[in-house]
């Protein structure tokens, strides 16, 4: 994924050098800082990002707010209207989010069924404008629930006894979660997000893995960081 968003990115910089050159060679007349044009730092990074990341919801968001935005400065709608469709808009991604999400969950919701079947609950974690440390080493772990909220929590499983696939669902409202896994545990994210996101790239996979950790992460002006 990362070495797609550098293609993309660089074809949109050979794309703006080129018209560059085309209007002083004088063969077009684009002018490049037309009405509304800097709600294209809004829609290029996010119409790109919905190709190189795992994270669809929020780039969605953002693209639709470039969009919307474009056509108010360019009179085609007012920014009345801009207001009056965002918040529905929004609502309305987050529902199909959700749906799809309940249609093709992942294998977190059967883990959560089966801890409840053996009567044990996951583990816990929150901060409020706070912040909280939480250190399983030499623990055997099954999944866990952490959210901040104006606040941040670090979640440390790098010495943990982890002899399972588990599942931990982090939400993170205008704050930070880290939570550090050891490099013999593969993760998968599905994440609900938006103006945030979950981050897994300073974790690396490997197929010779034996457990899998999966991240139910929910953003909401607010990032969830795998390390």
């Amino acid at each position: 994924m990362k070495k797609l968003s550098k293609i993309l990115w660089g074809i949109a910089l050979v794309a703006v050098g080129g018209l560059l050159v085309l209007n002083a060679l004088k063969i077009t007349n684009f002018d490049l800082f037309f009405n509304g044009w800097w709600t294209l730092l809004i829609i290029v990074p996010c119409l790109i990002g919905l190709f190189t990341e795992r994270e669809k919801i929020g780039n969605l968001i953002g693209l639709l707010l470039g969009v919307l935005l474009l056509l108010c400065c360019q009179g085609v709608m007012t920014f009345g209207l801009f207001l009056k469709l965002m918040l529905p808009a929004v609502i309305i991604l987050l529902g199909l989010k959700l749906i799809f999400g309940g249609i093709f969950g992942n294998k977190s919701h059967q883990i959560i069924k089966e801890l409840e079947a053996s009567g044990k609950t996951l583990k816990s974690g929150y901060a409020a404008f706070a912040g909280t440390n939480l250190d399983y080493s030499g623990q055997v772990f099954e999944g866990a629930e952490l959210t901040a909220v104006f606040g941040g929590v670090k979640c440390d499983l790098t010495q943990a006894v982890i002899e399972k696939d588990c599942v931990i669902h982090a939400s993170a409202i205008f704050g930070g979660i880290d939570i550090l896994v050891p490099g013999n545990v593969n993760v998968k994210v599905n994440s609900t997000s938006v103006f945030g996101g979950v981050s897994d790239k300073k974790h690396p996979n490997s197929p010779e893995n034996a457990v899998t950790l999966y991240v139910n992460g929910t953003c909401v002006f607010g990032g969830v960081d795998i390390k």
